[in-house]
């Protein structure tokens, strides 16, 4: 028998269903000054979608979405890195292996998304937040159908989160305006990737004024 299909981006969306993830928005990885930066990587892209990223965070916590801060966690004395992952970490374009150092300044969220009490944060030692973590059981134990993936950089860590989810069985969903890449031809990569395989690309717009929508039928 064919399964039942939440066939549009809102009912998809639902704020009962779904978890707004929020990709790796760490001093490291955003601000000037700090691991990113220092290896040459441009920033503008990732910091130009802050607005857009505290617009979903708003509306998120206004309409009861699960909002989940997932951060990138790298263990002392390469207590997280296999030889694979590190030959590679060191080979890999405008970054470090050393960047989000458990408890350091760089691995901590910028204050402009800092998670409040009670929101789900996230540990990880790979790109994907579902590998070698609990996010999985987590949003499954609070009835999650739903992902909307966002944050940096689009073509890895934000990309490996949603393939995971997908084939997860959540519907996935990534917000074009609130995801960023050091380079735009990757990051117009996945979003092409994503709409042919994996889920929705849609907008901050589109996403808040779902949730808006549903918290004025709620109330009513």
């Amino acid at each position: 028998m064919e399964p039942a299909m939440l066939a549009t981006l809102a009912d998809r969306l639902l704020p009962g269903h779904t978890a707004l993830v929020i990709i790796d928005m760490q001093k490291d990885l955003v601000l000037d000054g700090f691991g990113v930066a220092r290896a040459g990587r441009d920033l503008r892209h990732t910091r130009a979608i802050i607005p857009a990223l505290q617009s979903l965070l708003g509306a998120a916590r206004a309409a009861g979405v699960l909002v989940c801060h997932v951060g990138f966690w790298t263990l002392p004395n390469h207590g997280s890195d296999s030889g694979a992952w590190l030959a590679q970490r060191r080979r890999s374009t405008y970054s470090s292996d050393r960047l989000c150092m458990a408890g350091t300044e760089g691995a901590e969220f910028i204050d402009a998304l800092m998670p409040r009490p009670g929101e789900l944060v996230v540990h990880k030692h790979r790109y994907s937040a579902f590998k070698g973590t609990q996010l999985d059981m987590i949003l499954a134990a609070r009835g999650v159908r739903s992902v909307l993936v966002t944050g940096v950089s689009t073509n890895v860590c934000v990309e490996s989160t949603l393939r995971d989810a997908f084939e997860t069985d959540y519907y996935v969903a990534i917000p074009r305006d609130a995801t960023a890449s050091w380079d735009r031809a990757l990051h117009e990569a996945t979003l092409q990737t994503v709409n042919h395989r994996f889920g929705l690309v849609t907008d901050t717009a589109e996403v808040v004024g779902i949730w808006q929508r549903a918290s004025r039928i709620a109330a009513a």
